[in-house]
Order: structure tokens, then sequence, then C-alpha cells
């Protein structure tokens, strides 16, 4: 799906620029989850997982050895090794204890490691979890193995241990090369780094690169962003996530190290969005959902075109698992019956693995309402569009509802945001840019509750 910029100078437009929603990596989101969905609740979703079911798993490290103050993660910095080392005891028991439930019917499609930084872990640490997954859980052949890497952590030891446990994706953040930009969110990397790492990964015969950008960062111009970009696409990435910055510092206080004035507005933010695809498009990359570039013969561009890409908490991808299992403090697991999230205090989750319990520590259980407007949404997000006849197809009479829903949300605006087009509602390519808002639209719960949410572009 390739796609250049537009004028987006309309009032229309620029109107919604500012509006907060969510980031739809999940439906229903996070906000909404409660503590109705307990421990009990998991283990019988987890014993409802059919024989041979494919699976996902994903790995959370809390911890960083420096804080990036742009981050909206759940993560602390340490400079000491030794709270890692007890987090990843209880990270092994987790993963035991998972596992023996599992056992005998899921196999694993894919694995990706998160946090935080995973590439903190020393390299026996590294080499320990992945024989720790290998020999519990039963791994399909072809599996993935994919890992945020922050180029800053690694050394010889680190890269080849992750080549040992079988990395075939690496993925590394970038944020902007400019070392005024850098220096706001405190996060110092050269570009000289990130290419050496780059090169020792695909010395290990590792061929899948991702580089994470941002836009709407601290002192970014259109200048700077050109020429990160330029930079980024000279290390040959076979994927590019171009993110707009989450500022969010009611949710995460370090963010107040970063001084709003900073900032660039709203328009700005689009304008800089805006060059970087277009710049990325021209290099040749397929545009790819809202904020995702891949080279036309990667496997996310593949499926892309196939209509069978996903999004779930990593984004983009062509991980088609319906069950996605999350180990580690705050991780959130997908089952075919709903959410599941851990206990977010590191200590609070130690207690519960080490004494053989599951960490789960809310959730939400899917309606049948719920999961035809993840449906929409997520066609939305990936596709900018959706099938009214599939959707009744799908969901009979709640989808039957939701298409007055989509015939309203259309009316109301015009057509502007979505519109009518055979079978198909579909968001005018002008206003791909606002998809997200376009899907806050099928968001029943988005009014209640005291969740808050980053700006829509």
């Amino acid at each position: 799906m390739q796609r250049t910029a537009a004028n987006h100078s309309r009032p229309a437009l620029t109107a919604k620029l500012a509006e907060n929603v969510p980031r739809y990596t999940s439906y229903p989101t996070a906000p909404h989850f409660h503590s109705a969905v307990d421990a009990t609740t998991v283990r019988g979703w987890i014993n409802a997982i059919a024989a041979g079911d494919e699976i996902s798993l994903y790995l959370h490290i809390p911890y960083c050895d420096r804080l990036c103050w742009f981050c909206a993660c759940h993560t602390k910095q340490t400079r000491h090794y030794a709270p890692v080392a007890t987090f990843l005891r209880s990270l092994h028991r987790e993963i035991g204890t998972i596992a023996g439930l599992v056992s005998g019917k899921g196999r694993v499609r894919a694995v990706h490691f998160g946090g935080g930084s995973p590439t903190m872990l020393k390299p026996a640490d590294i080499l320990a979890l992945g024989k720790a997954l290998r020999d519990q859980f039963d791994f399909l052949d072809n599996a993935s193995l994919s890992v945020e890497i922050d180029p800053n952590d690694m050394d010889e030891g680190r890269l080849d241990a992750f080549a040992a446990i079988g990395m075939t994706r690496a993925s590394l953040g970038v944020q902007d090369f400019d070392p005024k930009v850098q220096k706001a969110i405190n996060r110092e990397q050269s570009f000289e780094l990130t290419r050496d790492v780059i090169e020792g990964i695909r010395q290990r015969g590792i061929d899948s690169v991702n580089l994470d950008l941002l836009y709407g960062l601290p002192h970014q111009t259109l200048e700077s962003v050109a020429s990160t970009v330029t930079q980024a696409l000279t290390l040959h990435p076979d994927r590019i996530a171009l993110f707009g910055y989450a500022h969010v510092p009611w949710f995460k206080k370090h963010q107040t190290m970063i001084d709003e004035a900073w900032l660039p507005d709203s328009e700005a933010r689009l304008a800089q969005s805006q060059l970087a695809s277009r710049m990325i498009v021209d290099a040749g990359y397929e545009a790819l959902g809202l904020d995702h570039f891949a080279k036309p013969a990667d496997s996310l561009a593949v499926s892309a075109r196939a209509g069978t890409i996903r999004r779930n908490f990593q984004g983009y991808t062509e991980d088609g698992c319906d069950t996605l299992i999350g180990l580690g403090p705050s991780a959130i697991s997908r089952y075919r019956q709903g959410y599941a999230q851990n206990i977010v205090a590191t200590g609070e989750y130690e207690k519960a693995v080490n004494a053989g319990h599951l960490a789960t520590a809310r959730g939400i259980e899917f309606s049948v309402d719920d999961l035809a407007r993840g449906w929409i949404i997520e066609r939305l997000m990936c596709h900018f569009s959706f099938s009214a006849v599939e959707l009744v197809e799908r969901f009979g009479e709640v989808g039957r509802k939701l298409l007055l829903k989509a015939s309203s949300v259309a009316v109301d605006d015009g057509g502007r945001m979505l519109a009518l087009d055979g079978e198909h509602f579909v968001v005018p390519r002008d206003n791909w840019p606002l998809v997200r808002t376009v899907a806050a639209r099928f968001d029943k719960y988005l009014g209640n509750g005291t969740g808050k949410h980053s700006v829509a572009v």
C-alpha cells in the first residue's frame, strides 16, 4: 500500500490533530482492564488452548541501565545487576509455571523480547533464558525470535548470545540522530554506534533489522527529521517504524524532564510525519498501516499485500496467533477469551511467581460486541477500511448494529473521516494520518473511566 504526503491544511483535519486517542494496539484498551479477571480466570483460558494451537510469547524485561525521558514503557533504571538477577530467577519460575499449563497444547510460533532493555542482560543469562524457553515449550521449527535492542548495551558477547538462542529479527531504537534532540531526551547514541551494531547483527546471519524512529520530539525540526531519515536509510533496514512521541507526563513522571516548550505543535508533528513517510516510501519501502514501512520482499510487506497483517502490543505484525502469552511484570497476554495483564510492581510480581502462582493482576473478558468493535478497529488500523459484508458474516446481529454506527459516523462528518465505497467503509486517503481518531468512534469505552491518551498525530 503506497502512500505519499497530501495537502493537509484543511480545517477539518487540523482541528482534529490534537485530539487525545488511544494507539489501539489492543481493544478494549488497557485502562479498561479490571481485577475481576484474575489468576483463576487465566488458568481456565490457558487450559482451553487446544492441542496443536500456535502461540506467541512476549518476555518483558523491566530494567534499563539508563532512563530515556521520552519512554512510556513500564521500566526502571538500575546501575546494579543484582535486582536484574533476582528478577530473572522469578522469570524462570514463571516460565516453568506457564509452560506446565501449556504443555501438550500450544506450539510456539514467535517470541518477542521487550522492555525495558533486554540487551542489558548478561550473555550467560540470555543463553539461560533461551534454553529455558526451548526446553519447556514446544517450538515450531521455523519459530521467529525478535529482540528490542539498545545499541548502547551491545557488545560481542551479547550479539553472540542472542544469535545463539535463535534471534531472527533485531529491532533497534534510534529515535533521532541529532545530538541536540538526543540530549533533550537523555538518549545519546551515535550513528556510528548504531551502524556497527547492525553490522554485527548481520555478520551473525540475522537478516531482518528494524529501526524505530520518532517524530514530535523536543527540538525536532523538518531539517533534523530529514537528516535522521537520510542517515537511517543508509543502513538499509528491512523495516522502519515511525512513531509519534507520546507525551504523557501524567502517566510517566520522568517525562516532566522534557520542557513542553521544546515540543513541536500538532501541525508541526504532522509535517514531520509526512516528510519522513514520503522520504521512506521514495526510497522503495512499502507503507504499512499507520506508521510502519518495509522492503517489498520483507515478510511484513508480504503479509500486508495478502491482507493478513495484524496489530498487537508490539505494533504491526505478521504473527497470526490468537494466543500471545506475556511473561514478566506488566506484560499483557491475549487469549481467545480476553486480555490479562501481569502485576506491574516488580517486587509483587516476584512474590507471586516465586510462590508458584500466576502473576495476573487484571484484564477483561471479551463480549461479542468487544470482538466486533475490535475487528473493525484492527481493520481500520491495518487497512484503513473494513468490509460491511464480512462484519455481518462474522458477528451477525451485533455486526448489523455496528453497520448503523458506521453509517452514522460517515454521515455525521460528511464522509470526510469515513465513507462508504461499495461494500467497504473506508478512511479517505487524505485523512489516513487520523485513522486513530476514526477508530475511536467505534470505542464504546473511550468516554468512560479515567484513562488519558496521547495526541492523534
